[in-house]
């Protein structure tokens, strides 16, 4: 490949982790190039339509770039911070704005080069480092070098095309979920019936924020059918099976939230559905079932709660939220017993306190086991099989029990910022 474009830093996949490594990547003056197949940043948090982020203490290392997302996000009236202290509660189409915004910075412009609808076509490899790509753009092949790769794709594309090592640990699968909004809901009627009906604070609870200039108001309230707690709203879920507007299925899992500068926009994060990630066929047809589940879904909110009688679908998620699909084997393969027993590390990229959370398909087992702070090393995110390959996100080297507590964006944004300053420090 001769005439190619050379690059300090290749990185595939603009989404949660990959927008982190970039910015941080052009911060640090590496010469970088971010793809991205969509036409928009964000991947899950804008495509999936995956918010608000989940609370978790990080303890500030890796955190430049979360700070610089909720920072930007103000800008636009696209972020509030709840009342529980929360402060990623953003609204995923704006963020798409958003990330073009702090991607665009002046200070990093110059060091980033960023290339939306493009796909990886062809890899070299010489022995155990990746030297160069091939991009497919739809318009022309382009051929590009790199010292150092990360895959931020989030189901590991560059990395199974590479031929890397991947782990085969469990016959466990979390479930996905296909999320969607819902518009025109009158949120001050909705939030008087919540009071109204669940007085656990734990699980529903409003807020208003009126240091905020719009005032909005704001909530969140779940339920599933799991027998370990008490769910106030399941009453109506199970009224509406026995009516015959739900399936049973529908109960499994229903979380709802309001969105930052979204006036009568609220998000559902439902309904969950089956992974059958060695099966294309039986996947594609979930998403069919899924959206029929929205439907009904729909339905059964603007009969059954009041303040949604005139709402409407505004949103499909346009990608699957998927929890765990690909784990990368890597130098350093971190396990659940690193996380409860809060193993310390050379070289950490990350400090969280997220808990183990694993989304079954059957009724009371699906686990939340609280855990204590725990790091990951940066060595859990260099491919086995690459010397300068990074694998970052979601497809982080680590066991199935471990993952479930990683792969939360918060965590997966330091990843990201972790890895760029690691590979800053490679050129010293």
């Amino acid at each position: 490949m001769e005439n190619n474009l050379k690059y300090d830093v290749v990185i595939i996949g603009g989404g949660t982790s990959g927008c982190a490594c970039a910015y941080n990547c052009a911060k640090n003056k590496l010469k970088t190039l971010l793809v991205e197949k969509n036409n928009f940043l964000g991947g899950l948090m804008s495509a999936g339509l995956v918010v608000p982020v989940m609370k978790s203490s990080v303890n500030d290392l890796n955190c430049d770039y979360y700070k610089k997302l909720v920072e930007t996000a103000k800008k636009y009236h696209a972020q509030i911070t709840y009342k529980d202290g929360n402060d990623g509660w953003f609204n995923p189409e704006l963020l798409k704005i958003v990330l073009d915004d702090i991607l665009s910075d002046e200070e990093i412009k110059q060091y980033l080069d960023i290339l939306f609808e493009a796909n990886i076509d062809k890899i070299s490899t010489v022995d155990n480092e990746v030297k160069n790509v091939v991009l497919d753009t739809g318009f022309l092949s382009l051929p590009i070098s790199s010292t150092y790769f990360v895959d931020a794709t989030g189901s590991a594309e560059f990395s199974k095309k590479a031929g890397c090592s991947f782990l085969v640990d469990t016959n466990l699968k979390q479930q996905n979920t296909l999320r969607f909004i819902l518009g025109n809901v009158n949120i001050e009627k909705f939030c008087k019936f919540l009071k109204e009906v669940d007085k656990d604070e734990n699980i529903t609870n409003t807020y208003r924020d009126e240091t905020n200039t719009s005032n909005e108001l704001h909530f969140t309230t779940a339920s599933t059918w799991d027998t370990n707690k008490t769910w106030a709203i399941d009453k109506y879920l199970k009224q509406a099976v026995v009516d015959g507007v739900l399936k049973n299925t529908d109960r499994a899992y229903f979380q709802i939230f309001s969105i930052a500068g979204g006036d009568g926009l609220v998000a559902l994060n439902c309904p969950r559905i089956d992974n059958y990630k060695d099966n294309i066929f039986m996947a594609s047809n979930e998403l069919i079932l899924a959206r029929q589940a929205i439907y009904r879904i729909y339905n059964f909110t603007k009969k059954y709660f009041p303040g949604f009688e005139h709402s409407i679908i505004t949103n499909i998620a346009t990608q699957t939220g998927i929890r765990e699909q690909n784990r990368v084997k890597t130098k350093y393969i971190y396990k659940k017993e690193d996380i409860l027993n809060n193993k310390k590390f050379k070289n950490p990229v990350l400090s969280a306190n997220y808990s183990i959370d694993i989304h079954s398909s059957e009724k009371n087992a699906s686990i939340l086991l609280e855990t204590p702070s725990y790091e990951l090393p940066v060595e859990a995110l260099m491919s086995i099989d690459y010397d300068n390959l990074f694998v970052i996100g979601k497809i982080v080297g680590a066991d199935f029990e471990a993952h479930s507590a990683l792969r939360v964006q918060k965590s997966c944004m330091s990843m990201g910022e972790g890895v760029a300053k690691y590979i800053k420090s490679l050129y010293k």
